[in-house]
């Protein structure tokens, strides 16, 4: 099944008194870049998100965040004793250094004082964050199958118009090998004008040496071996469609070569049905490699 690298996956759930939302999302990378959001009052949590991740995901930069928010009528209750005498200290302070400068501050009253950060809410001090954790952890299995589905959903589509490219660029391939039959013709004529014009300028010249030339005019038009190659490649992208696993890298080297190939045909063609058919194929290559990109 191929995966594609984007994606996006939300997720609820409550627990212990909690309630959280999950977001996941990925886009395109060239290996793995995890990055988390996490409520900084949650301690362990973060190395176990990371070794998930990695083993459900091999290639893509992914953003993974976590919001959660405690129950109101729980939270309402809750007081953070330490940040509360923090607090107090604080105005404490602030008075003693106000009257030593002669200056009158009015106190604040209970409501101003529970007002301060942290002082009322869910102070990592004082939950036990342990269920929280476990209930977080248990529901993760299913935010990431919810996100590789949406990835399979958009693999197979860039699988579909993989496949519909490749039967194009095969398509092309005979094309080019029947022109170059077609151009078996032309091309004999072409080195025996040559080799006329040759023998007509070598008085006393090696009949070897033209011989070898003329062979070796013959074997840099012969497009045979990047036809063949071609052919090889096709088979070699259609396989890994249809395997398993990671393959984009492989595809990508692929491409690489697809270009190559198209290349050497064009520059040897010295005919214009064939470098027309050369351009059209760098032409679906450059699509193709466009639509790699997104495979993980």
């Amino acid at each position: 099944m191929t995966h594609s690298m984007t994606g996006f996956a939300s997720l609820k759930g409550e627990a212990a008194g909690f309630s959280w939302l999950w977001d996941i999302r990925a886009v395109n990378g060239r290996g793995l870049d995890i990055r988390l959001r996490l409520p900084d009052w949650i301690p362990g949590l973060e190395s176990e998100l990371r070794k998930a991740l990695a083993g459900a995901i091999s290639r893509g930069n992914v953003s993974l965040s976590l919001k959660v928010s405690r129950e109101a009528a729980e939270a309402a209750q809750t007081l953070n004793p330490e940040a509360l005498d923090h607090a107090l200290a604080i105005l404490a302070e602030i008075t003693a250094r106000a009257a030593a400068r002669g200056i009158a501050v009015t106190a604040p009253d209970a409501a101003q004082v529970a007002a301060m950060r942290g002082v009322i809410g869910a102070g990592a001090a004082e939950v036990d964050t342990g269920p929280l954790v476990k209930a977080l952890l248990a529901q993760l299995p299913e935010l990431l199958a919810a996100f590789n589905q949406m990835r399979a959903q958009e693999g197979a589509a860039l699988a579909a118009l993989l496949a519909a490219q490749l039967d194009q660029m095969q398509a092309l391939i005979e094309a080019a090998r029947q022109a170059a039959a077609a151009r078996a013709g032309e091309q004999a004529q072409l080195l025996r004008a040559n080799l006329a014009r040759v023998m007509d300028n070598t008085d006393g010249a090696d009949p070897d040496r033209v011989a070898q030339e003329l062979a070796l005019i013959a074997v840099k038009s012969d497009i045979t071996e990047e036809i063949d190659r071609l052919s090889g490649h096709v088979e070699a992208a259609r396989a890994l469609l249809a395997g398993d696993g990671p393959r984009g890298r492989k595809l990508d080297f692929l491409m690489q070569e697809f270009n190559r190939e198209a290349n050497t045909l064009c520059a040897k063609a010295q005919f214009q049905d064939l470098t027309r058919i050369g351009l059209d194929m760098k032409h679906v290559v450059d699509q193709m490699r466009e639509q790699v990109q997104n495979v993980e």
